[in-house]
């Protein structure tokens, strides 16, 4: 049996070529995936265990930043002379390092990497311990000069005597490049700025008696955590944060985790839409296979194989495949993973592709999925051939049981269908957003099970309507191709689930998408009254001299300033929230329309008291007049009083959770130091917004990090974050489409192969071979677009539920994409003439008299 297993599957090796690819697939995304995080993350261990001090000392982290406020946590810079007389301390240091400074040159063009990666301002240490060395000029002395790191200067064109101009949190300051600094480890993406000590602490801080951290080096024979205990006890364990090299490393990893979590999660989104849809096509290789061989099966089980050594007999098959299939998506996988790392050097991270990392977990993972993928979609149709009886076998009788009824697959795909369907009433009917969240995947996953479960019932039905044009359209090929889709539901219903599924999921998130969009729209109409809004492009504060810039631009009759803050709130209840809460300036009523169900702005603004959302605020027993004790960063607190409560919807400007805040002299009293994150600005009488625009632009000509947006750029802004996802869900698909058509192109292959006979007497009898590759082409479409039909059934029903669990977040616009619905659908007939394009030419260039004599 096994020579016979091996023979067979060497036999048919062509003919699972493309179910091999679709495990190929799905392997590459998930070693990829793990090749390229476990890479880059080795490779920041590397950078950041060289980097870290032996112990660094910093300010007590505060609260978590959901929204940057701008405010940098300082620490008194003569610490370090505490330190240094510390037992067992070698040298010690106060670093000043800044996060989001911007950098322009001569040209006012920005300086720093454009991919989101952040601009940093250092103070300059040479030493064993520093990620740079200097390779061309010489050190910084005084305000005026600084040194740029090799990789930004090469980008932007910087050379050794060009100035720049730096704008950092207390002020702008022109400098000019007297070195030029090489990275000795991996430049994570970022741009760096070298000053000497007194200019960093006067100009990125703005306290020369300030440090943002304390390093200190140990003495030979003096371990990390014993060097850690002896300073904690100097300078008061409580007061500040104290950690070890591996701990700060460890610190920052975590700090970049987010980053690394992303890629990683987008790539295994990828490897399961690419697992999922190669099921499907491995079922019905299978089974087509299976059925083709039935006289084959029949004689083995007549020459004495048991029921268990045929169906072992595919499942070998299958596992040879997987097999196969798995060595190769390993070796494409670490191919996906090379290319990834050459991507992100475009985008500035350096990672050295000579140091990949392949642990020990990736050839595992590797050979789990292309194995259990395989063996999964194998299982049903090799129980279905260990059923076959010798003599019907004999007598050519088709194991894939055509004629079979389909009750079963009815009464199962009710009952799952009905589950699912109920799951999604609950969804649209809950008013929690966590249990709307989790009943909406439970019914997503339900009728996408009872969907493939009951497709093979869809197929009769619907492709008799898909199909009634082709008679008219074509005679007699349109009725025998509409025919032969129906021939076999199970077959048409498997091939066309693989398509079904990516447009499915491409339908939902476009309703979600479009409802999100017209959502904001409503919501930015109703709500911004301002005629512009200054804004950092990534949302980051910017210095306040770009606010003083603003007032004093000709035709500006108004500025409200909107800061962010973190803070930790101790509700009635016992709840201790963390959130972010802003600030604003007291005429906030003249830039934008907000809600109040108690209260005014007034009394949301004035000096102690603070605005809550009133849905937040009754779910934790607050009422207007309510005492909130309130965290701040820094270990301020106060008790604030609520003054107002609010009928927002979540997303309309307020959005964070609770929808906190209150008036810029609260927040300057208690979180003082911070950035404004936006203004908001009204012309002049007397002044076109045309004319402001243009005033505006100019006076903000040196500050490139900041956009002047009206209430059309607002919306476009939106849209373009939206897009992002969106252009996500369309990369899923299109993975999904190319499986797909490697399932079509399988289905009709395999289709010809086992209808050689009947082609052989069409050709016989005057069938031309145009006509024969159009009826081949026909079949592919309606094959194609039954799926794309049930697929968008199914996503707009989701999207429908999606936009429901929006609709408490206060996105309550519903929107159908109509034209996307409808390029999906020729996009479906398009892949279906795409997939019939090579079995239909191979079918056109048989041989009549050997096809008729095909067995």
């Amino acid at each position: 049996m096994l020579k016979a297993t091996l023979r067979s599957f060497l036999a048919h090796k062509g003919r699972l070529l493309l179910s091999a690819l679709a495990v190929l697939l799905s392997v590459a995304f998930v070693t990829g995936s793990l090749i390229f995080s476990d890479t880059v993350g080795r490779t920041f261990d590397r950078l950041f265990a060289s980097t870290a001090a032996d112990v660094t000392v910093s300010p007590k982290e505060g609260l978590h930043e959901a929204v940057p406020s701008g405010r940098t946590a300082t620490l008194p810079a003569a610490l370090a002379d505490r330190v240094r007389q510390v037992d067992g301390v070698a040298a010690a240091r106060a670093e000043v390092k800044v996060n989001g400074i911007t950098v322009v040159d001569r040209h006012n063009e920005p300086v720093g990497p454009t991919t989101g990666a952040p601009t940093l301002g250092n103070a300059w240490y040479p030493g064993g311990r520093s990620p740079v060395e200097l390779t061309s000029g010489h050190a910084p002395r005084g305000p005026a000069q600084a040194l740029l790191d090799s990789e930004t200067a090469d980008r932007r064109n910087v050379r050794v005597g060009d100035p720049l101009t730096v704008i950092a949190p207390p002020g702008s300051f022109t400098v000019r490049v007297v070195g030029i600094v090489t990275f000795t480890t991996t430049n994570p993406g970022s741009a760096r700025l070298f000053f000497d000590v007194p200019t960093a602490r006067t100009k990125l801080l703005g306290d020369p008696r300030a440090a943002t951290s304390i390093e200190a080096d140990a003495a030979t024979g003096v371990g990390d955590g014993q060097l850690k205990r002896r300073v904690a006890a100097a300078l008061g364990a409580h007061t500040y944060d104290f950690r070890t090299a591996g701990e700060q490393a460890e610190s920052d990893v975590d700090k970049l985790g987010g980053f690394l979590d992303v890629i990683k999660y987008v790539m295994v989104g990828f490897a399961g839409v690419a697992v999922l849809v190669g099921v499907f096509l491995i079922v019905n290789t299978f089974s087509m296979l299976i059925a083709q061989r039935t006289r084959e099966l029949g004689l083995l089980r007549a020459l004495g194989a048991d029921r268990r050594q045929v169906r072992d007999s595919v499942l070998t098959e299958a596992l040879l495949l997987g097999l196969a299939g798995s060595t190769l998506g390993l070796a494409a996988g670490i191919g996906l993973a090379a290319g990834l790392i050459e991507l992100m050097g475009l985008f500035g991270m350096n990672i050295d592709a000579d140091e990949m990392v392949i642990g020990w977990a990736t050839p595992v993972a590797a050979y789990v999925v292309g194995l259990g993928v395989t063996f999964v979609a194998a299982y049903l149709p090799a129980r279905r051939a260990a059923g076959v009886s010798p003599m019907a076998a004999l007598s050519d009788a088709e194991v894939a049981g055509v004629g079979r009824p389909l009750r079963m697959r009815a009464v199962a795909g009710a009952v799952v269908g009905a589950a699912g369907a109920a799951a999604l009433v609950g969804c649209a009917v809950s008013e929690q957003t966590s249990s709307a969240a989790s009943l909406l995947g439970l019914g997503v996953v339900l009728t996408l099970i009872a969907t493939v479960i009951a497709g093979p019932l869809l197929v009769r039905p619907v492709i008799r309507v898909l199909g009634s044009a082709f008679p008219a359209l074509f005679g007699s090929i349109g009725r025998m191709s509409q025919r032969n889709a129906l021939r076999n539901p199970r077959r048409t219903g498997a091939t066309a689930a693989a398509l079904m599924v990516g447009i499915a999921l491409v339908g939902g998130m476009s309703v979600a998408s479009a409802s999100m969009n017209r959502s904001f729209d409503q919501q930015i109409d109703r709500t911004l009254g301002a005629d512009f809004v200054i804004q950092n492009g990534n949302f980051l504060p910017f210095p306040r001299e770009i606010t003083d810039a603003v007032r004093d631009t000709d035709g500006v009759g108004l500025v409200v300033r909107g800061r962010f803050t973190p803070v930790a709130v101790r509700l009635p209840d016992g709840d201790r929230v963390e959130t972010t809460a802003a600030g604003y300036d007291p005429r906030l009523d003249e830039v934008a329309n907000i809600t109040y169900a108690r209260g005014d702005s007034a009394a949301a603004l004035a000096a102690g008291h603070l605005a809550m959302d009133r849905d937040f605020a009754r779910d934790h027993g607050v009422r207007v007049g309510s005492a909130v004790p309130v965290g701040f960063q820094g270990g301020r607190r106060a008790a604030l009083t609520v003054g107002a409560l609010t009928d927002q919807d979540a997303a309309e400007g307020f959005g964070t959770q609770g929808g906190l805040y209150f008036g810029l002299a609260t927040l300057e009293r208690y979180a003082p130091g911070g950035q404004d994150a936006a203004l908001y600005v009204n012309a002049a009488p007397g002044t076109s917004d045309d004319d402001l625009r243009a005033n505006l632009e100019q006076t903000l000509d040196p500050y490139p990090q900041v956009q002047v947006r009206d209430l059309a750029d607002y919306k476009r802004l939106v849209h373009d974050q939206i897009a992002v996802l969106l252009y996500l869900v369309y990369a899923l698909l299109g993975l999904a489409i190319i499986i797909a058509v490697l399932g079509v192109v399988n289905t009709l292959a395999l289709s010809v192969v086992e209808r050689t006979r009947e082609i052989g007497l069409l050709r016989a009898i005057g069938l031309a071979r145009r006509q024969l590759r159009r009826m081949i082409r026909l079949e592919s479409v309606v094959i194609a677009v039954f799926g794309a039909v049930l697929g968008l059934a199914l996503g707009l029903v989701w999207g429908v539920c999606m936009q429901q669990v929006l609709a408490l977040q206060g996105m309550t616009a519903l929107a159908i994409p109509w034209g996307t619905i409808v390029a999906v659908v020729i996009g479906s007939a398009v892949v279906g003439v795409v997939a019939a394009l090579l079995p239909a030419l191979r079918a056109s260039r048989m041989n009549v008299l050997a096809a008729i004599a095909h067995e």
